[in-house]
């Protein structure tokens, strides 16, 4: 027995997609949220997560430690020209930007299953605040100097055999949640 579809769907050709360009991205309000990656080492994932900072307006990526700058082709390739729309910059050491931000009133999210975790989907953002999502490292996660100093600490419910989702995928998860609940 096939499947029936009862209205026609016909995909959008990308000619017909409404999407910002360079100076637009740069001009539109952004989604009250930063973006730090805390020594991630894959250069895709690194390319992946510049492109869903992209698609949800996030304000600003920091790359910390061993994570790796743009310009690299394996950047690129995954982040299909969404460096040069999301505002980035590389800082050394994590913990002097996690006080930093805080000094700037800037509250911070660490993603990590962690002892008192907030499960995602129980986590409601304040639309006054400005949030520093961390994200780690893909074998060692978000260090526990960070976690300690994080004003929050989020996790992602799973409930296979796996312990846990590829960095760029949990940022796709988290972003897209936190994104959806401020437009509401």
């Amino acid at each position: 027995m096939g499947f029936k579809n009862v209205s026609p769907v016909r995909k959008l050709k990308n000619n017909e997609l409404v999407r910002l360009d360079v100076e637009g991205f740069r001009q539109a309000r952004k989604t009250p949220m930063i973006v730090v990656l805390d020594n991630v080492r894959s250069l895709n994932n690194i390319g992946a997560v510049f492109r869903i900072s992209d698609a949800f307006l996030i304000e600003k990526i920091y790359l910390c430690g061993i994570t790796a700058r743009p310009p690299h082709k394996d950047i690129h390739k995954t982040a299909l020209g969404a460096t040069e729309t999301v505002g980035w910059e590389y800082v050394e050491d994590t913990m002097s930007l996690i006080h930093e931000l805080r000094e700037e009133g800037i509250s911070i999210i660490a993603v990590e299953q962690a002892e008192g975790a907030t499960m995602l989907q129980d986590f409601t953002p304040d639309e006054k605040k400005k949030y520093a999502i961390v994200f780690g490292n893909e074998v060692k996660g978000v260090s526990q100097e960070v976690v300690t100093a994080s004003d929050e600490v989020i996790e992602i419910p799973q409930y296979g055999t796996k312990h846990s989702l590829n960095v760029s995928v949990s940022a796709g998860v988290v972003l897209w949640d936190l994104f959806t609940k401020l437009k509401q």
